[in-house]
């Protein structure tokens, strides 16, 4: 009896002294943190810097800040020992806060149209027209034949009509505004019908229904989820239909027992009961690319050639321009849907509109635009020049003799991205990278914080920087990068 109140005794004695211990330690770090005046002092006189004051106090205090959360959550038991250690942290927190946000990284991901990296890329004569639509006055609303207040629609217009078949057109901020504006226009307090099947959702959490909501669009849902026939749209049909709906589920695929109702057939049902049908292409392309090596899909011509009132697709995807929701279709319709004053909140402005005609006008030589519009490019690429390009860097890096067990090249699978085409894959050539005793995670994070940022993804705990999307431009900095890694490899 004894010996068990001793033991518990003790017990709690070796508890109470470990957190006495450990909140004194806590508050000696605390204690031992540079005061913000202090280290000010340091930093400016020590620099001839043409950083902001209020900026360079703003970047000590976050990190004398980081600290301190770090200390009272236990993730840290000692500090920087000199000045110069602490120095050095603060001038890099200083660097970071004065860097730009909106950074250039190398996107070694393998997926072309990659969304959180930016989407499509511009080529040389869209950068030229940003140039000249930001520093210099253009005709953005103003007709110069009679010099009188024109329509920013106007300039890329009849490019789009030409390309598409369509009668008219018109361009918004992005694919979700498109399908916003052409549901509030055509249905708004009315009911839209749309097969169950196709109520998708995109990155964003961006739903279909939820977006039909906002529109003041009534949704009538028919069908079941893997099999919607004509005779279901024509059964819900009444006085209160304005729309029929159809949507291309780009980025998932129902498979087995399916069916959905050819574009034709609905045309025809419309018509027959003076509906408007409207389709909702998504990423939207103006090429067929199952030549190399992806499925067929539905071009935009061919879309309209079936005779859809009314077809929204992104500019940003598998067009390859800039951001943009683009409507085409006829032109009562587009009529309608351009007086909507919803149309002025969604507009775009003019940098959109330079970049977008630019790349819209290389699709008249598809010769031309499957070189000089990147995605296009990086796309179709031939997967013997993507190895090419990989053999290059590792001769540049040393050889195989350098790059044995280190660095690697093999044979991997780039994606289409942007949703589109989610379970075909482009055939492609990777550097495979084995990290060592540090792991992939760690190296992973490591490259990210580069000054160029390398993204890579992580496969087996090896490390694949897929060499399709990766830039002429970007393969000095990424030899230099390799190069360190390769050093560092090296030395341990």
């Amino acid at each position: 009896m004894m010996s068990s109140i001793f033991d518990i005794v003790l017990l709690n004695s070796i508890l109470i002294a470990a957190i006495w211990f450990n909140m004194n330690t806590k508050n000696t770090l605390l204690r031992n943190l540079p005061k913000v005046d202090r280290v000010l002092d340091d930093i400016v006189h020590s620099q001839n810097s043409s950083v902001p004051l209020s900026l360079i106090k703003s970047a000590i205090r976050e990190e004398i800040e980081s600290f301190r959360e770090h200390i009272l959550s236990g993730d840290i038991s000692e500090l920087p020992s000199t000045s110069n250690e602490w120095n050095r942290l603060f001038e890099n927190a200083i660097k970071r806060k004065n860097s730009l946000n909106l950074r250039r990284v190398i996107n070694g991901t393998g997926i072309v149209i990659h969304t959180n990296l930016g989407r499509s890329l511009l080529g040389e004569a869209s950068i030229t027209a940003l140039q000249t639509a930001g520093a210099c006055f253009t005709n953005l609303e103003f007709d110069l034949s009679t010099g009188k207040r024109g329509s920013r629609y106007s300039l890329v217009e009849d490019i789009i009509c030409d390309l598409t078949g369509a009668e008219a057109a018109l361009v918004v901020n992005n694919n979700a505004a498109a399908v916003l504006l052409a549901l509030n226009t055509l249905s708004y307090n009315r009911e839209t019908i749309v097969s169950r099947g196709q109520l998708v959702e995109i990155g964003g959490s961006f739903r279909i229904p939820d977006v039909m909501s906002r529109s003041g669009a009534r949704m009538i849902e028919v069908g079941a989820t893997n099999r919607t026939h004509l005779f279901d749209y024509e059964n819900s049909i009444h006085e209160e239909t304005a729309l029929l709906l159809k949507v291309h589920t780009s980025n998932f695929r129902v498979i087995g027992f399916t069916s959905e109702v050819p574009v034709p057939d609905m045309v025809s049902l419309g018509k027959k009961h003076n509906i408007p049908v409207m389709e909702d292409l998504g990423s939207g392309s103006l090429i067929d690319l199952s030549p190399w090596g992806l499925p067929k899909e539905p071009t935009v011509q061919e879309i309209v050639k079936d005779g859809v009132d009314v077809v929204t697709f992104s500019g940003d995807k598998l067009l390859g321009g800039p951001q943009a929701g683009i409507i085409v279709g006829k032109k009562d319709i587009i009529s309608q849907i351009k007086k909507n004053p919803m149309n002025r909140a969604l507009r775009i402005d003019k940098f959109t509109l330079a970049s977008l005609e630019t790349v819209l006008r290389e699709y008249y030589n598809l010769d031309t635009a499957l070189h000089s519009i990147p995605t296009l490019a990086m796309l179709t690429a031939d997967p013997e020049k993507v190895k090419k390009k990989g053999q290059r860097i590792l001769r540049r890096l040393g050889g195989g003799v350098k790059c044995k067990g280190t660095i690697a090249l093999q044979a991997t699978t780039s994606r289409v991205g942007g949703g589109a085409m989610p379970e075909y894959g482009l055939e492609s050539w990777a550097l495979v990278l084995t990290p060592g005793e540090k792991g992939a995670n760690v190296l992973e994070k490591s490259f990210r914080n580069l000054d160029v940022p390398l993204i890579l993804r992580i496969e087996n705990e090896k490390m694949i920087v897929d060499l399709r999307t990766i830039l002429e431009q970007d393969i000095p900095l990424l030899i230099d990068i390799l190069g360190q890694f390769l050093q560092q490899r090296i030395e341990k």
